[in-house]
């Protein structure tokens, strides 16, 4: 779900002392800061099921964080494969070895997060061969890198309780459902993919598998319930189709959010106890 940003615009000073600095020296960032919402909202879901937040919850944020920023200069590389990018192969490599660093004290910490660490290195050999085939863009890989970013949550749990449990896998698939449904509302923009079909077999789909979750105890009422905040910014898109089309980007992007917002919060405290236990 990639949600516009603006950059600020200093002064001409400000603009000449950049253009000292060396480019491979510029750190890189993801440039769409939906991804960043959806990672904290997955984590703090994961966080809230745990019911509590500690060292090892900081570092399983940071991990998931240069994670992240890793992607970015490893699929522009892969893009750009016949020369070798120097800021992209630095600060790629300065990510990585970051995420490698904090995830191997995690292990230590936590070994069942090797479950969560060869699916995250699983979703990024598929998203690397993507790009290669040039489907990188494509509805099933968006949905791969939806799945691997909310991998944040069950990332947050194990490292926060030392376990994982059926419920944090629960939440994950709720987050990348949920996530993942932004895609279909997003592709209605375009003419090419502009059909309603696919998002209401997506949307049928998601609520079959959710009420699946439930039925085996993996979710709770609430928490699945939390869902129809995706059927409800369906319905809406569809209901003021002509306007989401031809609305700028900024005016979506703000739809987007406000409604991934009220999910986090739904999915977040339907997962917290009634009371808080005294310490």
């Amino acid at each position: 779900m990639a949600l516009s940003h603006f950059p600020l615009l200093g002064d001409s000073s400000d603009a000449k002392k950049s253009c000292l600095i060396p480019v491979w020296c510029r750190p890189t960032f993801a440039p769409e800061q939906g991804v960043l919402l959806v990672l904290f909202g997955s984590f703090l879901t994961g966080a809230a099921l745990a019911q509590q937040w500690s060292q090892w919850t900081n570092l399983a944020l940071l991990c998931a964080f240069f994670t992240l920023q890793m992607e970015h200069p490893y699929v522009v590389q892969l893009k750009q494969r016949k020369t070798w990018k120097p800021r992209f192969l630095i600060w790629g490599g300065i990510y990585g070895m970051s995420a490698l660093s904090l995830a191997v004290i995690l292990w230590f910490h936590s070994s069942v997060l090797f479950v969560i660490y060869s699916l995250a290195v699983v979703a990024l050999i598929a998203d690397g061969i993507a790009v290669i085939h040039q489907k990188h863009k494509s509805i099933l890989n968006e949905i791969i890198s939806f799945a691997a970013i909310c991998l944040a949550s069950p990332l947050a749990y194990g490292a926060t309780t030392g376990n994982l449990s059926l419920e944090a896998m629960g939440m994950w698939i709720l987050n990348t459902l949920f996530f993942s449904s932004a895609i279909y509302t997003i592709k209605l923009r375009k003419k090419k993919t502009h059909s309603i079909k696919p998002g209401i077999i997506y949307h049928g789909v998601a609520v079959f598998i959710l009420a699946g979750l439930y039925s085996c105890h993996y979710l709770s009422l609430i928490t699945a319930l939390s869902f129809v905040v995706a059927l409800i910014k369906f319905g809406i898109v569809n209901f003021v189709l002509d306007w989401y089309r031809q609305a700028r980007f900024h005016a979506i992007a703000i739809f987007e959010t406000r409604f991934a917002l009220i999910y986090i919060a739904i999915a977040s405290i339907s997962v917290l106890p009634a009371h808080l236990s005294p310490k």
